[in-house]
């Protein structure tokens, strides 16, 4: 498939069609409805080109006339569906189901197919959800052309044509520059910056690219091996640590997890890449036994605002109550947890072991959780379990350490007073 690529761009490139492309009249509805009736690879590849450059050029208002044509012109004829689910009803088979089918899809499922066979257009897709999310909110009728993106990407981005690659010190720099930008959880200031996390024997860090996007990773996690299970992010990330030796250490900490295609957003990959990570981990080195996140708790300071708590008033004790209060009980209407990172984390499986005070004191996380973190445990053994009790009962599973800090702390004794006193009325 790649030698196929390579000749078809070549032709592409040198096809008379593609050279003559700035000096077409077309619109981009004649070009549109030119690429939905070509026959021939090669006059569709050119229309196709011809469509993503062009609108590759465009300004924010060309682009929504771009989506309001997606919108409106090449959705679904309601009446067409109506009667072809009609005439399967009548005599349901092959011919009258993939009618029924080909009625029901919006020919602008169709479009982004043939657009997509452009080579290098994958990642001009990628980019045109991006500006799709960016330029028209949830709740505006054309929205519902992001539903067709999104079932493109499942398909196309599925966890079977992902590659999972080690990012070392040895990476392309092209790639390295990437890590760096893509960054979200905690900053990356510079390559000696970088170098700190890619390079030492006990720190790991691996991304999933797609092979239609082989320079352009779409997740990454980093990842520090350490003896026992860490409690702040600033230890962790010191410049002065002592390096430990691979073969040394007990834990596995995904200590960073971040999303590189606003263009994917809503594609799963995260829960896929902890899991391999694990494994790869687990068959390299046998003496790791703990595989933990040490994750941030972003909504942390808004949601003890929205309910009158001061974080500034708190001692590191409370911070931790407040922080497994928040974590075990802020839940959204559907059940699921308020905290984004909870949601996925539990998810995908694994229960909230601890929470720290002081664990992050960098700007954003003073800001964000008044310092606070979590770490997530991934019991390979009971992934599965945790998953289904979270999925079907919306369990939030927690260490038994997590769920002591909820109940009432005991008044310490005065002296004289009974243990089994009863308080006075």
């Amino acid at each position: 498939m790649s030698i196929l690529s390579d000749v078809l761009s070549t032709i592409l490139a040198r096809t008379p069609g593609r050279a003559r492309a700035a000096d077409d009249k077309r619109g981009m509805e004649e070009l549109t409805a030119d690429l939905l009736s070509a026959r021939g690879e090669i006059s569709g590849m050119t229309t196709g080109a011809q469509i993503l450059d062009r609108y590759g050029a465009m300004d924010d208002a060309g682009k929504l006339a771009f989506f309001d044509h997606l919108a409106g012109d090449l959705g679904v004829d309601p009446a067409s569906v109506r009667a072809a689910l009609d005439a399967f009803e009548a005599e349901p088979g092959q011919k009258t189901y993939a009618a029924f089918l080909e009625a029901a899809e919006p020919a602008r499922q169709e479009l982004a197919r043939r657009l997509n066979r452009v080579p290098g257009a994958t990642s001009q897709l990628v980019a045109m959800r991006r500006d799709l999310l960016r330029l028209i909110p949830r709740s505006d009728p054309r929205a519902r052309i992001d539903l067709d993106f999104q079932h493109l990407f499942a398909s196309w981005f599925n966890r079977g044509f992902l590659v999972l690659r080690p990012i070392s010190w040895e990476t392309p720099a092209r790639i390295l520059e990437k890590i760096i930008e893509y960054e979200a959880v905690h900053a990356i200031h510079s390559w000696e910056d970088l170098r700190r996390r890619v390079g030492p024997t006990d720190r790991r860090c691996f991304a999933f690219f797609h092979p239609s996007m082989p320079q352009e990773p779409l997740i990454f996690v980093e990842v520090a091996l350490t003896k026992g299970i860490p409690g702040s992010v600033q230890k962790l990330l010191a410049e002065d640590r002592d390096e430990l030796q691979a073969e040394a250490a007990d834990t596995a900490v995904f200590y960073s997890i971040s999303n590189c295609q606003a263009g994917l957003a809503g594609i799963s990959f995260g829960n896929s890449l902890i899991k391999q990570v694990a494994a790869d981990l687990a068959a390299e080195l046998p003496t790791l036994n703990t595989f933990v996140t040490l994750s941030p708790i972003p909504l942390l300071t808004r949601w003890m605002r929205e309910n009158d708590i001061d974080p500034q008033a708190l001692d590191q004790a409370g911070l931790r109550v407040a922080a497994a209060r928040y974590l075990l009980t802020a839940k959204r209407p559907d059940g699921f947890p308020y905290d984004p990172v909870a949601r996925f984390h539990l998810g995908n499986g694994a229960l909230i072991h601890a929470v720290h005070a002081g664990a992050d004191l960098s700007e954003k996380g003073m800001a964000e959780s008044a310092g606070a973190m979590v770490n997530y445990l991934y019991d390979r053994d009971r992934i599965s379990h945790n998953h289904e009790r979270f999925a079907g009962a919306r369990d939030v599973v927690a260490s038994d350490e997590v769920r002591a800090l909820l109940k009432p702390r005991r008044r310490p004794l005065e002296q004289g007073e009974r243990k089994d006193a009863k308080p006075a009325v």
